[in-house]
């Protein structure tokens, strides 16, 4: 069962209070769950399928209405980078999910609590669950206090490769050593700090939600530096 002291997190961190708990239930029980107690549980996987359709509507929502300079093509890139479902197991974690899952007892044994794509699924499910339960609306209003200030710091804008365009342009001449090393990271909310190297010289830092948006916001810094 979601425990008391989640389901009061989730109102006094986000606002969100279900009407009805059976959702909530159901989109933290892992199949693996269910079959052990087919009686009183099902699986969150049709949550999981309404997910995804959510929340590609409401980033496709949110890009369209907050970057109207960028193009189709760009809007698109950017939705990709978003709704691509590996950065959804940082949010869950963030968001307290990864305790909540009912996981069946061969499951738990194996570690899957901790599993990405786990974690990735449960955030869709859950985003299913408001919407049947609240409306798009409630799901906005989350996604503005999840994964909506991510964007608009640039997180999720890697339509230009800027590690790939260092990379060329440090080794015009030759071999160039770039290295980039992670000195901070953090699960609670995710957040890593990355050092990037040239020839053993520090010469930028990078911050992001993940390791890659980390390096490519230290590369970013090091091409403006450069050129």
């Amino acid at each position: 069962m979601v425990s008391t002291k989640f389901i009061k997190q989730l109102n006094d961190k986000y606002k969100i209070k279900f009407n009805n708990l059976e959702l909530l239930e159901e989109a933290f029980t892992h199949s693996s769950y269910a079959n052990e107690h087919p009686d009183e549980a099902r699986d969150y996987e049709k949550l999981e399928f309404l997910g995804d359709a959510v929340l590609e509507l409401a980033v496709s929502d949110y890009l369209y209405r907050h970057y109207p300079k960028l193009n189709e093509g760009e809007l698109t890139r950017m939705r990709s980078n978003i709704v691509r479902t590996e950065g959804f197991s940082e949010f869950a974690i963030e968001c307290g999910f990864q305790d909540e899952i009912n996981l069946g007892r061969g499951e738990e044994k194996a570690g899957a609590r901790h599993r990405k794509t786990l974690l990735e699924d449960v955030f869709e499910a859950f985003n299913g669950a408001l919407f049947l339960d609240q409306g798009m609306k409630a799901v906005q209003y989350f996604l503005h206090l999840t994964v909506y200030p991510l964007i608009d710091k640039g997180e999720f804008d890697d339509s230009r490769d800027y590690k790939t365009d260092l990379q060329e342009l440090l080794q015009q001449d030759g071999p160039v050593n770039i290295e980039y090393v992670t000195i901070s990271e953090s699960q609670l909310p995710s957040h890593f700090v990355v050092e990037l190297k040239i020839n053993g010289k520090v010469q930028s830092q990078g911050e992001g939600h993940n390791k890659k948006a980390a390096e490519q916001q230290a590369a970013k810094k090091a091409l403006q530096n450069l050129e």
